[in-house]
């Protein structure tokens, strides 16, 4: 399986960090880097504000010391409302109470969420402390300061790893499980996340579903929680996919760290529009005949087949005739019946 080596994280630093974003576009990384200068910033500059708003009635000390620890403990405060926030509601009482209305489909990652909001916190925390040391040296501070540089050092690697992994998979969109809200019945609910726990390959989940069900965003959204826990996965579409059949070579792509064939998860978008076309425009027998490049290919047929793979059908609720001859395609080319795992979208 790929991984990300020490060269693959110096080899994207030097990407983000030199040339502009005008001329090359924005990737994840970049963003996370400018994201968490953003949140050094707004630990640095609220100090000095604050320290001299103060310094007009107090000594020098009594300024820093204060607009240090009212800045240090403003932006924790900020963050667990943040992340309390999806939890909690307001109510007119003004009292603060749990919000026993909100349901998710899928629940968020609880922990991943508290782990970026710590990481957050340290970032204000270190732009706080810098700004403290420069307005007057403290040793107190300094060992403080030191203290965040090293419990950041591995946040600040998982996260821009993570990253890397995310933008390696070329999703289309960013978009997190929890924030899938469709209709679903508790048998599809059961084999997505019974899906995201499979430690084996093979697995075939075929999304069937009609325009504006959430097939897509599902796939997508599968695909970004397996990418933060730390999966090769890759996305594509089926026409793409199509010319991939016939490609042995590494990726040509500079945001690929990996191809189809060796990702951990191959999502397979727009095999089909769904309804209102009703009439499939791939059919399972003309995509087999591109599985074997036009003759028979054993080596993509038995990549597929060991490969977790998620299908984006569109057929209209996955009728009986159109599950089965999916079924027969993968079976054909050796996928056990068990694990071919129909979803239909649109049902409660």
């Amino acid at each position: 399986m790929p991984i990300i080596s020490r060269r693959d994280i110096l080899k994207q630093l030097k990407a983000d960090l030199i040339g502009k974003d005008s001329y090359r576009g924005v990737t994840l990384t970049y963003s996370w880097l400018a994201n968490q200068f953003g949140h050094f910033a707004l630990g640095f500059i609220p100090v000095f504000l604050l320290y001299e708003w103060l310094l007009r009635d107090h000594s020098t000390g009594f300024a820093i010391k204060w607009a240090t620890i009212s800045i240090c403990i403003l932006w924790p405060v900020f963050e667990s409302y943040n992340f309390l926030g999806p939890l909690l509601l307001k109510r007119s009482t003004r009292h603060v109470k749990l919000d026993k209305n909100k349901n998710y489909t899928f629940q968020p990652d609880w922990k991943n969420v508290g782990f970026d909001t710590l990481t957050d916190v340290g970032y204000f925390w270190l732009g706080s402390l810098t700004a403290s040391i420069i307005l007057g040296f403290n040793w107190l501070i300094l060992i403080f300061l030191v203290a965040i540089i090293v419990l950041l050092i591995y946040p600040s690697y998982y996260w821009f790893t993570t990253k890397m992994f995310l933008q390696s998979a070329q999703y289309p969109s960013q978009y997190r499980l929890s924030q899938w809200n469709f209709p679903l019945n508790d048998e599809g609910k059961q084999t997505v996340t019974n899906f995201l726990n499979n430690k084996d390959g093979g697995k075939h989940v075929l999304l069937f579903g009609a325009k504006g069900s959430g097939k897509t965003s599902l796939g997508i959204g599968i695909g970004t929680e397996l990418s933060i826990k730390r999966k090769p996965c890759s996305y594509t579409t089926s026409m793409k996919l199509f010319s991939l059949f016939f490609d042995q070579a590494q990726p040509v792509d500079n945001q690929s760290l990996w191809t189809w064939r060796n990702a951990s998860l191959l999502i397979i978008d727009d095999v089909n529009p769904g309804y209102p076309i009703l009439r499939d425009l791939v059919t399972p027998s003309m995509f087999l005949n591109f599985i074997d490049t036009l003759g028979r290919n054993d080596r993509n047929r038995e990549t597929i087949k060991q490969k977790n793979t998620i299908w984006v059908l569109g057929n209209e609720n996955g009728e009986e005739h159109m599950l089965n001859s999916w079924k027969k395609m993968l079976e054909e080319i050796g996928v056990a019946q068990e694990n071919i795992l129909p979803v239909n979208l649109g049902m409660s």
